[in-house]
C-alpha cells in the first residue's frame, strides 16, 4: 500500500545546517543501557530504526569528561580515541540506511555522581544535588569555567572524528549549561551570575566555542528544557525560555526543546498514567514564535494525526520521539507504506526509562520484545526465522505471554491453537486498563488482537479459539498437538501471603465478603463498604491504583503498606504525581506497617521495625530481639488484599505428573511462559512467550540460550575472532 498523501508532509527533507534529514521523523537521544562498552548494542538498536525510517538517531547522554559520570546508571562516552572507535559502529551503520547520527554532550555538574570515576564535578554555584545521593558540586572560577568550555569542544571535534553529524550542547534535565541558565542553581555575582544575559553567558560562549571548532562539518544542536517547571525559581518559557532561544537562535542549526528538570523527569517523559500525546506542546509551540532554525518537540507522539497536526499548526517542524521509536523501530516506514494498523503503539507505561534508572542494561519495552536484543539475541523486530519443524503448538491461555508466543509462531509459519476461557485476548491487561489513568495499556493487547487476527487470515489452519470450557490435562493430551505450551497467568493471593512473612494473614480469606482480592475489585463480583483497608505488599502500581479508583468511587481510603509504596514507579516516573494524587484524594497511606490478623470489621496492623534494634542469643524457640508491641487494631469495612501473586501452573504441573503418556499422544514437548512460570511485570512476561516462539526448536527450549556478551575474557584478545559482524535471527 502506498501512504496516505496526508501525511508527505511528514516525509519532505528538512535542512539542518550543513545537514540534511530525509524526512522529519527524529530519535531524540534516550538511553538504552548501551553505552560506549557495548558498542553491538549501541550499534544495532540505533541502525534498526535507520532501518524502519528514522531520519536521524542519537546516542544516549554522552559523557565529556571523567568528572560527568553516572555509574551505576549507563550513559555514553567521548572521553579519548577508544570511544571515538566503539561510537564509530554506531554511525557506520546508521550511515547505511542514509540517516543522521547524533551525539548528545553531557556534563552533569551537580547531577553526576562519579562513583566510578571518584572525580568531583564542577558547576555555577555549590549545593547538593537533588536528584542524587550525597553528591556536591565544587563551585567553578573562571579557570574552571575555560577548562569545562575546552571540554566540550574537545569532545565535539572527537564526535565528529567518530562520524557523528550532529553534536548537541546538552543543557536540558538540569545539567549544567541550564545550571548557569537557571538561577534555581545559579547562585553567582560575577558576570557569569545575576542578570539573564550573564546566566546565560556560559552556554552561549560554550554553543560559538563548539561552533568555531567544528565549523561547517557538522549540525550543532541544543537541547532545551524551555520551562523547568519552578515558576520565577526557575526558567519560565515566556521569560528566561524564549530569550534564551532569541539570544542562541545565531549559533545553532537545530532546536531540540522539551520541559521539567532531572529530579522529576516524568514531567518530560511523562508516563501515559497522567499524560498524554502532545502534553508538552503548550509550552514548548512558544520556540516557534521567536526561532529561525528548524525546532523539534517531543510528547510521545505515536500516531501519525497528531504529528500531522504539529508540523501543520507549526509547533514544531520535526517529530522527535524515544519511546515510541523504542516501540516500533518501524514506525516511519508503516505510515509511507500505508500500515498504521500494523504500528506498534508505545502504552507510556516507562518501563524502559525503569530499567536504566535501575542501572541494568539492557533496555526493554512492555510492546516491543525485541528492544535491547537487536546484537545480542539477533532479534529483528519485523523479521522471522521460518519453522524448522512442521510441529503444530497449542497454546493455553491467550494474555501478554501466550498471545505474543502465538504471533511469533504464526509469523515463522507454525500451525498454532490457541485457547482461552475469556472472550477476549490480553489477559490480566483487560483488567489492568480499567483502572485510573492505564486505557493506553491496552495498545498492548490491540496490537497482538490485530495482528492474530491477520495472521488467521493468511493461514486457515491456524485457530484462536476464545470463550471455552477450562482445559483440563486429559483436553490437552487428547488435543493432537506435538508441542504444548502453558500460558494460564497468574492471581493474586487470597489469603494474604507476602513477601515479609511468607505466610497466610490470619483471617485473611478472599472467600468471605469483607475481604477481596484485586480482581474482585475490578469484576466488581463483591460490595466494597464505605470505609476500606488496602494491605500492600506489593512494589508496583496495583495497590496506589485500587487506592485511587475506590477514593474517586466515594470510599474513604487508607493503605497500610509493608513495603515501599509504588517503589517501582520511581523508576517509570509515575511516583511523584501518583503521591500528589493520593494526598489530593486524602487517601490515608501509613507506611511501613504490616498486618497481623483480619477480622470483620477491623485489621490488626504492627510497625515493621517496632521490635528491638539489638539483638542476643536467647536460646532455641525464642527471637533474638525484643518482641514487637506496636500492634493496634483500625477499624475497616472492607479488606483489599495486595499481598502477592501466585502462577496458575496446575495443568503444567499435571501434565508434568503425566510425562509418560506423552509420546503415546504424540506430544513432544511441554512449555511453561509468563505469569504461569512465575509472576512478573507485562513486558517480562512478553518477552517469555516472544523468545520462546524464537527459540522452539531447541532441544531444551524451556531455558534460554545463552545470548552474545560484549565482554573481555581474561587472558585471550578482547575478540579473538574478530567477529563484530550483525547477524539476525532469520
Amino acid at each position: 500500500m502506498a501512504r496516505d498523501p496526508r501525511y508527505d508532509i511528514l516525509f519532505e527533507p528538512i535542512q539542518i545546517g550543513p545537514k540534511t534529514l530525509k524526512n522529519r521523523f527524529y530519535q531524540v537521544p534516550h538511553c538504552i543501557g548501551g553505552g560506549t562498552d557495548r558498542p553491538g548494542f549501541q550499534a544495532t538498536h540505533r541502525a534498526m530504526k535507520a532501518e524502519g525510517g528514522w531520519a536521524a538517531m542519537n546516542t544516549e547522554y554522552c559523557s565529556i569528561h571523567p568528572e560527568s559520570d553516572d555509574t551505576m546508571r549507563i550513559s555514553a562516552r567521548i572521553w579519548d580515541e577508544g570511544d571515538v572507535r566503539n561510537l564509530r559502529a554506531m554511525t557506520d551503520e546508521v550511515h547505511k540506511y542514509g540517516a543522521l547520527a547524533g551525539v548528545e554532550l553531557w556534563y552533569g555538574g551537580s547531577h553526576a555522581p562519579c562513583m566510578e570515576t571518584r572525580a568531583v564535578p564542577r558547576g555555577p554555584s555549590q549545593y547538593p544535588s537533588e536528584f542524587e545521593s550525597m553528591t556536591y558540586c565544587r563551585e567553578m572560577d573562571k579557570d574552571d569555567i575555560r577548562q569545562v568550555q575546552q571540554f566540550y569542544v574537545d569532545a565535539a571535534l572527537r564526535s565528529r572524528d567518530a562520524g557523528f553529524d550532529i553534536i548537541y550542547v546538552y543543557g536540558s534535565h538540569s545539567y549544567l549549561p541550564l545550571q548557569f541558565l537557571s538561577p534555581y542553581y545559579n547562585k553567582r555575582t560575577d558576570e557569569y551570575g545575576g542578570s539573564f544575559e550573564n546566566r546565560a553567558r556560559f552556554w552561549i560562549e560554550t554553543l560559538e566555542k563548539v561552533k568555531k571548532a567544528i565549523g561547517d562539518d557538522c549540525t550543532v544542536a541544543t537541547r532545551l528544557a524551555i520551562d523547568s517547571l519552578y515558576g520565577t525559581d526557575g526558567v519560565e518559557v515566556e521569560e528566561d525560555g524564549m530569550r534564551f532561544v532569541e539570544l542562541a537562535d545565531p549559533m545553532l542549526d537545530l532546536w531540540d526543546v522539551n520541559i521539567g528538570d532531572i529530579g522529576q523527569w516524568g514531567e518530560d517523559a511523562g508516563p501515559s498514567r497522567f499524560y498524554k500525546i502532545g502534553h508538552q506542546v503548550d509550552w514548548t509551540r512558544f520556540v516557534k514564535t521567536v526561532a529561525k532554525k528548524p525546532v523539534l518537540g517531543v510528547s510521545r507522539f505515536y500516531e501519525p494525526e497528531k504529528m500531522l497536526e504539529i508540523v501543520k499548526s507549526g509547533a514544531a517542524d520535526i517529530i522527535g520521539a524515544a519511546r515510541p521509536s523504542i516501540s516500533d523501530p518501524f514506525l516511519p516506514k508503516k505510515i509511507e507504506e500505508g500500515r498504521i494498523d500494523d504500528i506498534r503503539t508505545c502504552i507510556g507505561c516507562n518501563v524502559c526509562i525503569s530499567r536504566w534508572e535501575i542501572g541494568g542494561p539492557p533496555m526493554i519495552c512492555t510492546q516491543n520484545a525485541t528492544a535491547g536484543e537487536e546484537y545480542r539475541r539477533g532479534w529483528h523486530p519485523e523479521r522471522f526465522r521460518k519453522a524448522g519443524s512442521d510441529d503444530s503448538v497449542l497454546i493455553v491461555g491467550a494474555g501478554p505471554s501466550g498471545s505474543e508466543c502465538a504471533r511469533v509462531l504464526m509469523e515463522r509459519g507454525y500451525t498454532v491453537h490457541m485457547v482461552d476461557t475469556a472472550e477476549k485476548v490480553g489477559g490480566h491487561v483487560n483488567e489492568v486498563i480499567t483502572l485510573p489513568g492505564l486505557a493506553e495499556w491496552g495498545f498492548h493487547r490491540d496490537y497482538r488482537e490485530t495482528q492474530l487476527n491477520k495472521l488467521l487470515k493468511k493461514n486457515k489452519e491456524c485457530q484462536v479459539a476464545l470463550g471455552q470450557k477450562a482445559m483440563t490435562v486429559d483436553d490437552i493430551l487428547e488435543y493432537g498437538a506435538e508441542k504444548v505450551v502453558i500460558a494460564t497467568g497468574s492471581h493474586w493471593n487470597t489469603d494474604g501471603t507476602n513477601c515479609l512473612t511468607h505466610d497466610p494473614i490470619p483471617g485473611a480469606d478472599a472467600s468471605l465478603p469483607h475481604v477481596l482480592t484485586p480482581e474482585q475489585v475490578l469484576a466488581g463480583s463483591k460490595p466494597v463498604g464505605k470505609k476500606v483497608m488496602i494491605l500492600n505488599y506489593d512494589p508496583y502500581f496495583m495497590a496506589p491504583s485500587l487506592a485511587e479508583k475506590l477514593a474517586t468511587d466515594g470510599h474513604e481510603v487508607t493503605v497500610a503498606s509493608g513495603v515501599a509504596l509504588g517503589n517501582y514507579m520511581h523508576f517509570t516516573l509515575e511516583a511523584p504525581n501518583m503521591h500528589r494524587r493520593l494526598h489530593e484524594l486524602h487517601i490515608e497511606v501509613l507506611g511501613d506497617f504490616a498486618c497481623s490478623r483480619v477480622e470483620e470489621g477491623r485489621v490488626e496492623l504492627y510497625n515493621i521495625w517496632g521490635e528491638g534494634s539489638r539483638r542476643s542469643y536467647r536460646g532455641p524457640g525464642k527471637l533474638p530481639r525484643d518482641e514487637n508491641k506496636t500492634h493496634q487494631w483500625y477499624d475497616c469495612d472492607t479488606v483489599v488484599l495486595v499481598t502477592g501473586r501466585h502462577s496458575d501452573d496446575s495443568l503444567y504441573r499435571g501434565l508434568k505428573a503425566r510425562k509418560v503418556e506423552w509420546a503415546d499422544n504424540g506430544i513432544k514437548d511441554v512449555y511453561i511462559i509468563g505469569d504461569a512460570e512465575a509472576p512478573r511485570i507485562i513486558a517480562d512476561s512478553t518477552f517469555s512467550g516472544h523468545r520462546l516462539a524464537r527459540e522452539i526448536e531447541e532441544p531444551n527450549a524451556q531455558f534460554p540460550k545463552p545470548y552474545r556478551r560484549e565482554v573481555a575474557v581474561w587472558g585471550v584478545p578482547y575478540d579473538p575472532k574478530g567477529n563484530c559482524e550483525i547477524v539476525f535471527d532469520e
